[in-house]
């Protein structure tokens, strides 16, 4: 009994071991995927484009707040709709998008391609393009004939990178140069940008980006508050069967039903 009450916590604690392991030599990095698209103006059309189109949109690929992630990123690879001509768009520099003009909604693959070093495969996303606003203000955007934004948060994982990969994203992104010769608090922000991770999800959301730490801990929350309410749900609906069967055993007795013990 001594012995497998010790190989199994030994097994535990190895398994938990290499559960740590993975997360330390795990590296995750950020991005947004999605589209743009907003009415074309009757009275400013551009011209050369299809009669038959109703909307300008774009789809892109980028930083979770628009940071520089070309440093691990190589190209990606946008499938359009087959009528489009050139409908398979590779774009091999930031920015990482493809705009068009269109009147339908379509599904468009994006391909992740990563940087040599990597040695990774590439990574195939869907973005469903949405031309027209849903639900309950739709009627309202539409006559404010606002732009509809469709974007989902994607985190990429590179499990244990190899040396040259590895050093260039623990690099991180290289500093961008800052206009003018000593300007004002241009050390400070190249010391900041230098010693923070670009591929991190920032603290607070801005009107560019609704993705941060303080949403995911919203969301969080939400999905806990959730989870007790189904919990309490399955509580009752057991209270209630237990009661249900109580009054069945009751009523078998009175018509001399003879009852089955489990």
């Amino acid at each position: 009994m001594s012995r497998v009450s010790l190989s199994t916590d030994l097994s535990v604690r190895q398994s938990t071991l290499l559960d740590i392991l993975s997360a330390l030599t795990d590296h995750h990095y950020s991005l947004v995927f999605g589209s743009i698209a907003k009415p074309i103006d009757p009275n400013h059309r551009p011209l050369g484009i299809n009669a038959e189109h109703t909307h300008q949109w774009s789809v892109y690929v980028k930083g979770v707040d628009n940071e520089d992630i070309s440093y691990w990123l190589k190209k990606v690879q946008f499938k359009l709709h087959e009528t489009y001509t050139n409908s398979l768009r590779t774009v091999e520099a930031p920015p990482f998008e493809v705009a068009e003009t269109g009147w339908g909604e379509f599904e468009v693959q994006i391909k992740l391609y990563f940087v040599p070093e990597a040695n990774e495969k590439a990574q195939t996303l869907w973005h469903a393009l949405k031309l027209h606003p849903y639900g309950p203000d739709a009627e309202g955007q539409r006559e404010r004939k606002e732009a509809v934004v469709s974007q989902n948060y994607e985190e990429i994982i590179f499990n244990e990178p190899v040396e040259p990969f590895y050093e260039l994203l623990t690099s991180g992104a290289p500093p961008q140069p800052t206009r003018g010769k000593g300007s004002k608090g241009s050390k400070q922000a190249m010391m900041k940008r230098n010693s923070e991770r670009s591929a991190e999800i920032p603290y607070s959301e801005s009107a560019e980006n609704p993705y941060s730490q303080k949403t995911e801990g919203t969301e969080l929350d939400r999905l806990n508050e959730a989870i007790k309410t189904v919990e309490q749900m399955v509580k009752d609906e057991r209270t209630k069967l237990a009661e249900r069967e109580k009054v069945l055993t009751e009523l078998r007795k009175s018509e001399g039903i003879p009852i089955k013990t489990k």
